[in-house]
Parts: structure tokens; sequence; C-alpha cells
């Protein structure tokens, strides 16, 4: 009967302290220097009036990418961008930004005018310009980047058109659209 009784009181003992366990409040995640979630999300809410003022029509978009200075930036997969993009346009990859991936294909000038455009410029929902979700569209990140590398010259194609239309100037494989 004795060990029962010390088998009982170990047991509620045991039992006891898994129940205060369970309360014990977790200690906060260790904080990650390289990540500043509300760095970003102040800087896409400073970005939206910036940005919605540097959102330009296809005509627009056109005649400013043959002026001088300045350059069109395909932010999709090296990928969809080989099977087809705005003439004259040069692929980075959004997912290789960084400080000198942007300096080796922008160049030394932070304010080099920068025109960018996504899969969701495009009417056609067919490869390599499937649409994306509205609120996920590359235009967003892209021009949010950018911005926060440094590049403010930043000008977004608005319009929805068929990369068939010959104004786009669309390129193929390689070849005219």
């Amino acid at each position: 009967m004795k060990h029962t009784l010390l088998a009982a009181f170990a047991f509620a003992a045991l039992a006891g302290t898994a129940a205060v366990s369970k309360e014990v409040p977790r200690a906060a995640p260790a904080q990650n220097q390289q990540i500043d979630y509300n760095g970003f999300a102040a800087l896409t809410a400073d970005l939206g009036a910036y940005r919605e003022g540097r959102r330009v029509p296809l005509a627009q978009f056109k005649t400013m990418a043959g002026e001088g200075n300045t350059l069109i930036l395909d932010a999709r997969s090296a990928r969809a961008y080989a099977e087809g993009h705005i003439d004259g346009a040069i692929n980075l990859p959004f997912t290789e930004f960084t400080d000198e991936s942007l300096a080796a294909a922008i160049g030394p000038d932070r304010n080099r005018r920068i025109l960018i455009y996504c899969n969701n410029n495009f009417s056609n929902d067919v490869q390599p310009v499937v649409v994306k979700s509205v609120r996920l569209a590359l235009n967003i990140p892209t021009f949010i980047n950018l911005y926060g590398y440094g590049y403010p010259n930043i000008y977004e194609l608005a319009d929805i058109v068929d990369f068939n239309d010959p104004a786009v100037g669309w390129v193929k494989n390689g070849k005219g659209g």
C-alpha cells in the first residue's frame, strides 16, 4: 500500500507538472535581423500613391522605351523571358534581385528610367504570360523592390494588352511577334 501511495503521489506530481508546463508561455521566436516585415509594410504603404502616378499606357511606355537612358526590365523567370518578351527588354528574374545583380543589369546610374511589365499586363493568359493572382502580380513587388534598392525612376505598364498586337513589339523565341 505504501508503494501504491507513493506511485499515486508521483503520478499526481507529474500530472501537475504537465498541466503547469502547458500554461507556461512560449519564448518569442528569435529575431532575424535580415528580415524586416514592418519595414517592408511601411515601404509598401509609402509607395502606393507614388506607384499609381508612374503607371503608363502602352503608347507612352513604348515612346519612353525609345528614349535615351531607359531600360525595359522583365523580372519574370528566365524560361518565361526566353519564350517571349517585349522587344528590347532585358531579363533579371525577381528572385535574383540583389544590390550587385541590379547594378550589373541596370548600370551605375540609379536614376536611370526603368520600365516594367508582368504577366498580368497581357490578356492572352497562355504561356509565357499566364495571369497570376491579382494581388500578387509581379509588377507590385518588382516596383517595391526596385525602389527599395534605390532605383526611384520606375514606370509600369498600366494596360492589359494582347501580345499579338504589333504595337506591343512582342518577341517570341528570339523572333519578332
